[in-house]
């Protein structure tokens, strides 16, 4: 498997974690996590849960972008060694994101974005 498609399973797997963790807040409300609404639930919370909850949203529109970028990428024989290297960036930079999701750094949440769009982009480039 090439580091790009272990890039993209990784992607693939940031929501879940991100769910996980919100979650973890979703327990905290009072009368714990409800099961029977989750929805519902999810859009009460505030704060961290919140953010966790826009964050997994977030990371899984992601993979709409990045997904298909790396699939051109590949199927049109991109430098191998560059296109590693925007897949490994593209990571970092979704996972500083969740973090400053999490954390309410809004100004650098957003600058991971950008960052991970023009890599995304640039993906997409190489094999032309």
């Amino acid at each position: 498997m090439t580091t790009p498609m272990v890039c993209l399973l990784i992607t693939l797997l940031l929501p879940l974690v991100l769910a996980g963790v919100g979650g973890y807040f979703r327990s905290r409300e009072p009368g714990g996590m409800d099961n029977n609404d989750p929805r519902g639930q999810v859009n009460k919370l505030t704060g961290p849960g919140a953010r966790a909850y826009a964050a997994q949203q977030n990371a899984w529109e992601a993979i709409a972008l990045f997904t298909p970028a790396v699939l051109v990428a590949h199927v049109l024989g991109a430098d191998p060694a560059t296109s590693a290297a925007l897949a490994i960036t593209f990571v970092g930079l979704r996972v500083i994101h969740g973090i400053c999701y999490l954390a309410d750094l809004a100004t650098l949440r957003s600058l991971a974005f950008v960052a991970s769009l023009v890599c995304v982009i640039w993906l997409f480039t190489l094999g032309s």
